[in-house]
């Protein structure tokens, strides 16, 4: 795969959809800015510097996607400890993440990307089997971005539970 320099999301040739981006350890985290639960814009480049957890899910106060905010907010104290941040992003408004946020009192940034432009160039949105039909989804999704801005692990297709514990022993 090519790297992405974080300046270019992927975009439709000749009226045929781009192939889906798969990011692989060591390509270029590609950059983001989008509006956050509590009103602000949080970009990646904020954590510059910094290693950070950022996860995609479906949609904000659903079964497996509380799950796995309240696994990552469990896991919050040990990830701060070592010196790891996380974000979560979705396609849900600002207002029902700020919902989410308050209803499992949740600390970690909760970002929107309505348009999943974002979650197409992490390559968390696309064909994906849901109850055994192919469908167009959010493809749940965890990264873990070093210092530098690059790709330090990339796992599709995650289950609600149980991966923040995989993702901690691989830090």
């Amino acid at each position: 795969m090519t790297q992405n320099n974080g300046n270019s999301l992927p975009d439709a040739t000749n009226g045929a959809p781009s192939e889906q981006v798969k990011l692989q350890p060591g390509d270029t985290a590609p950059a983001f800015s989008l509006p956050a639960d509590d009103g602000s814009i949080v970009s990646l480049s904020d954590f510059a510097g910094q290693k950070v957890v950022v996860y995609f899910y479906p949609r904000a106060n659903t079964p497996g996607c509380t799950t796995e905010a309240c696994d990552f907010q469990d896991s919050l104290e040990q990830l701060n400890g070592q010196q790891v941040q996380v974000i979560g992003i979705s396609p849900d408004k600002p207002a029902a993440l700020q919902k989410f946020r308050a209803d499992h009192e949740l600390t970690f940034p909760l970002l929107s990307d309505p348009e999943k432009k974002v979650l197409t160039a992490y390559g968390a949105f696309g064909e994906k089997k849901n109850y055994g039909r192919v469908v167009q989804g959010v493809i749940r999704s965890t990264f873990i971005v070093d210092e530098s801005g690059k790709i330090a692990a990339a796992k599709y297709n995650v289950k609600a539970t149980g991966h923040v514990a995989r993702i901690i022993k691989e830090l």
